[in-house]
This record gives structure tokens, sequence and C-alpha cells, in this order.
């Protein structure tokens, strides 16, 4: 017996399928951005000065001592801090092996402003990252001030939230990790609100003088992007069991992060009898190669908190942070 194609059941084929309904009105939702944008350098900031703890947080004993998984005690300062600044880098490179990365370890003033400057130049209308890692200096002052150091590391150097935002630019996104980083939060608004005013100010003055250049628009603050550690009146974890930069960590190695408080939180052995916080280092895999152990951790972590991202956000933020940037994507799936 042969059968044919008009032998076979025809599915959707009612009088109702075939009719256009007028009353109908479709709503079309685009899944992609057509405007894309990348960050295309970061601005890695560390502030240890390994050795010597800022005067204004007294610490418990023992404490959180990891910064970007090591112990900057167990080697001499400089190279203490020379490989963290590494790690650090290639963390970030995890999620955005394209961008430009810069380095600023135990900085001046003049050499924040100088590299600062250099990634807006070279970035021209793309984003900037700024990572400030302050662990080794004091806390952020209500005047809106971090903390960097002179030349000789005999003192600290206050840097303005105010001359960060000029030399940064816009659009860029801040990681602050930090004790009390929510003081800049706040400062920066303030700061961006105060840039705004004195552009108009200027403008209705009659503009730049006669032969000089157009006057540069202000940081937006819409183009801005803040991550911070933790409130304006809390104080980063000491758990000697967790990294220092805890925050950090979340950020830019959540599954590894992730597990070890999995681990920690089921210590008795009720879920994972035979895992111990030392077998974590082994896991097999990338991050990239699905088929591995790794990748698939890191193929499901992505589709969790993509889900809670969709479900939670506005369409339209989670377009522009889920969607447009790749680290941009990545850093605030890490931050959920």
């Amino acid at each position: 017996m042969v059968f044919t194609f008009d032998d076979l059941p025809l599915v959707f084929s009612c009088p109702r399928h075939w009719q256009a309904d007028p009353a109908v009105d479709m709503i079309m939702q685009t899944w992609r951005m057509r405007e894309r944008m990348k960050t295309v350098s970061v601005a890695l900031v560390i502030c240890l000065n390994v050795g010597v703890d800022p005067p204004d947080v007294t610490k418990t004993q023992p404490c959180a001592r990891q910064e970007c998984w090591v112990d900057p005690l167990s080697l001499n300062p400089q190279r203490a801090l020379e490989t963290i600044g590494g790690n650090l880098q290639r963390q970030y490179e995890r999620w955005q092996p394209r961008a430009r990365y810069r380095q600023s370890l135990d900085p001046t003033v003049e050499e924040v402003r100088r590299l600062a400057t250099g990634l807006r130049r070279s970035a021209r209308e793309e984003r900037v990252l700024f990572h400030y890692n302050g662990h080794g200096v004091p806390r952020p002052t209500a005047n809106g001030e971090i903390w960097v150091f002179n030349r000789s590391y005999t003192q600290y150097i206050p840097l303005s939230i105010y001359d960060l935002q000029s030399w940064m630019g816009s659009p860029s996104i801040y990681v602050y990790d930090c004790n009390n980083a929510g003081i800049i939060v706040d400062s920066f608004k303030n700061f961006a609100e105060q840039h705004e005013r004195e552009y108009v100010e200027q403008v209705r003055a009659g503009g730049p003088q006669a032969g000089a250049a157009e006057l540069p628009p202000p940081p937006s603050l819409r183009n801005c992007i803040q991550l911070a550690a933790c409130s304006k009146d809390q104080l980063l974890p000491m758990n000697p069991d967790l990294p220092a930069d805890l925050f950090t960590a979340c950020l830019t190695t959540p599954i590894k992060v992730a597990l070890r408080w999995f681990v920690m939180k089921n210590d008795l052995g009720h879920l994972a009898p035979q895992v111990k916080l030392e077998h974590l280092e082994k896991i097999p895999g990338q991050f990239g190669d699905r088929r591995t152990m790794l990748g698939e951790l890191n193929w499901i972590f992505t589709a969790i908190t993509d889900t809670i991202a969709w479900n939670t956000l506005p369409r339209d933020t989670f377009q522009k942070l889920f969607r447009q940037d790749l680290l941009v994507a990545s850093l605030f799936r890490n931050f959920l």
C-alpha cells in the first residue's frame, strides 16, 4: 500500500486557522538589542599595601586574607601584589577576553588620572570598566573620596569621585570592592548632578572662550553603572574561610564561590558527604566547554540567572543589562 501526502491528516486546517482575525493585534517582542555596546577597556586599580592594615578598621583574628584566591602573606609584598593583579585580570578575561586591560597596583592620584584618561581616549564612545579594590586603604570619606597612596607609601592620598568621573567619562561601569562602598554610590550621583549643573551654567554663560574647543558634555549618570560590595554603613565580611575580596570573587569566579558556600553550609554531609573544600580545586573541564563538568555547571548557572533576571526586571532593563554588552551581562549574572 502506498501513501501520499494527501492521505495524511492535516492539523491547523480549520477555517479559523486560514482566516485572518482583524481583532487580534499581535505584539512582537524583540529578544536581541539592535544597538550593541562593548566594554573595550578595563582599569584594575588595586590598593592593598600588603602587610599594612588600614588604621580605621579593626579586623578579627583570624580574618579573611585571600585576594583573588591568593594569600598575600605567603609571598613577599611586591610579588604578592603582582600575582593578585595578574589573577584579577585573568578572572575578568574569562568573561571578556578581547578587552584592553591595564593594571594600576598601589597607585598615586596621577597614575590613576593617566590610566583613566588614556583608556577613555582609546575607548571613544564604548564602555570603560573601573575596578577598585580598597582593602589596604581607609574607608571612603563623606566628601566623596576614595584613597590611594603617595609615591613613597608613607601617606594615604584622597582621590575625589568628582575628578574620577571627569577622567572616566561615559559610558562607564564601576566596581567598588571596599568597606562602606555605598558612600561612593551616593557621592557619585551627587557629583554627576553637579557636573550637569556646571555644564548648563557654562553653556548659558556663552560656552568656551573664543577659539577654544567645544565644551565636552558632562558624564551622563544614565550611561554609568555601579556595583558596590556593601552599603554605606557596612564593612566587608571577615570570615577566614572566605576570601577577603568576596564581592570580586562572586563577580568574576561565581561557580567557585557558590560551590564553596554550598560545602560550607552543608558540612554535616547530608547532601554531599564526600565533598570537602579542597576537592573544589580539582573540578575538571573548561568554562567554555559544556561537555565538561565545569562547563556544564557554568551553563546551568547562566540559565538560572538569566531566567531570574527575565522574570523580575522590566524588559528594557533586562535588554540593557543582559543583552547589550557581553561583560556587563556576565557581571550582572554573577551579581545576582
